[in-house]
């Protein structure tokens, strides 16, 4: 996420938190590359001027200060920057608490809440209402799905096949509907039909439009005048730079937006959208997607966001992941045999390995440490692949054989590796990464 932008960033900063003393030209040339990173990066450059003058007003006033390190507070003035860039209050950054002040979605008091999902197509949105709906499940608020899309062939045939993906109901019309009743209607229709299923939360995942289509703008404010949604959000391809931001302001100034939900975040994108959308439009970022499974989306925080672009991690986030992620049964059975006399075995190291794997890729997992940037991680060979093969190694021994890895003779291993697709070279590395474990866990118990 940033890759680029943050090992940028992370350079230019580490340089100043290196040095005793700052003068106000080592603070100008810091400046001046930052500002040619984040017009790089794609962020606007009225919003990229606002940022530098602000940051430089308030650099002038810390070097002042004897007490603390000029270098560290001009990092900390730079992190509450960018996580104002991204939508942080004063509130938020002056308590240092993160995710209790992301934009949360609003709820009706009464009725079904609506949500209507915009954007263009290709954006995401079928696939973000389910990413949705999966969550708002996870936090009780009976999710239901809407097709609204009348459009394109087969959009809601493929919201009905992500709905049965993630176990929630999915109502409206099919492919021709169009030609029947305008959408208004059909969606109005299927609003009753997911409230007398006693739906809480209704998602309509409505149909990919321009926001210079003056015709489908239209159907769209129709669409909103019709079923009074609480929320209204933009799904924006993070990757599409400015392109991201005119099209919010376009949506903005047409229907009206609530928030706007970042897609394809995990791939190469430059952060030129996410760091401009909310300077621009003044519009929050509430979720941002991380990948493309139906549990790849995160709820954004500006704060947290701010510390990852700076390569200071996001410990809170990778909490949440393990929470929602680990089976807290099998991780207090982990830790018991860790710290019994015998130890743990290879069995007990396969479960420990698909709780890691549910978390997500290792990757993903990494960027979350504190102190582990773009760069470190640019340097690390990590290939999720090599976690199968370590799992199919392991399920290919005996139960006997993986409680005392000590009976496996040549004879054994010859048989283990052609039964995993292996070489025995990979099993004999496994059994020995293994046993230094052992030996390492045995060294903190004593510890």
């Amino acid at each position: 996420m940033f890759t680029a932008l943050s090992e940028q960033l992370t350079g230019v900063l580490n340089r100043l938190r290196g040095r005793g003393v700052l003068s106000e030209s080592d603070v100008t040339d810091a400046l001046r590359e930052i500002r040619r990173h984040l017009l790089e990066a794609d962020v606007s450059f009225e919003v990229t001027r606002g940022f530098v003058e602000r940051v430089r007003e308030r650099a002038v006033g810390t070097l002042q200060v004897k007490a603390v390190s000029p270098g560290q507070q001009v990092v900390k003035l730079v992190h509450d920057e960018i996580a104002t860039l991204l939508g942080a209050s004063d509130a938020a950054l002056a308590s240092g608490v993160g995710a209790q002040h992301a934009a949360p979605l609003q709820f009706a008091s009464v009725g079904p809440t609506v949500i209507l999902l915009v954007g263009l197509q290709g954006s995401g949105k079928t696939t973000t209402a389910a990413k949705l709906a999966r969550r708002l499940k996870l936090e009780q608020k009976a999710p239901a799905l809407v097709a609204a899309d009348i459009y394109r062939p087969a959009a809601a045939e493929q919201l009905r096949q992500l709905g049965q993906q993630v176990g929630v109901p999915v109502f409206g019309a099919g492919v021709g509907a169009q030609h029947a009743a305008p959408v208004q209607k059909l969606v109005q229709d299927a609003l009753r039909e997911a409230e007398s299923a006693r739906a809480r939360t209704v998602i309509v995942d409505t149909a990919g439009r321009l926001q210079i289509d003056a015709e489908m703008m239209d159907e769209l404010r129709a669409l909103k005048a019709a079923v009074s949604p609480r929320e209204v959000l933009l799904v924006a391809d993070g990757m599409t730079g400015q392109d991201a931001v005119r099209i919010a302001r376009g949506f903005h100034e047409g229907v009206g937006l609530t928030g706007v939900i970042l897609t394809k975040l995990d791939g190469d994108a430059r952060g030129g959208a996410a760091l401009s959308i909310h300077g621009v439009t003044g519009v929050p970022i509430k979720y941002v997607g991380v990948g493309e499974k139906t549990d790849a989306l995160e709820p954004f925080d500006p704060a947290r966001m701010a510390g990852r672009i700076l390569g200071q991690g996001d410990v809170v986030a990778l909490v949440e992941k393990a929470a929602a992620s680990v089976d807290a049964e099998a991780a207090k059975r982990l830790e018991q045999k860790a710290r019994s006399k015998k130890g743990m075995d290879l069995q007990d190291f396969l479960v420990a390995l698909k709780q890691m794997q549910q978390m997500g890729p290792l990757k993903q997992v990494l960027g979350l440490l504190p102190g582990v940037n773009a760069k470190a991680l640019q340097g690390v060979s990590m290939d999720d692949k090599r976690l199968k093969h370590v799992e199919a190694i392991v399920l290919s021994m005996t139960p006997a054989e993986r409680a005392d890895p000590s009976v496996l003779s040549g004879s054994r291993k010859q048989r283990i590796a052609k039964g995993s697709g292996r070489t025995v070279q990979e099993v004999n590395r496994l059994l020995e990464q293994f046993q230094q474990m052992r030996k390492m866990s045995k060294f903190i118990k004593r510890m």
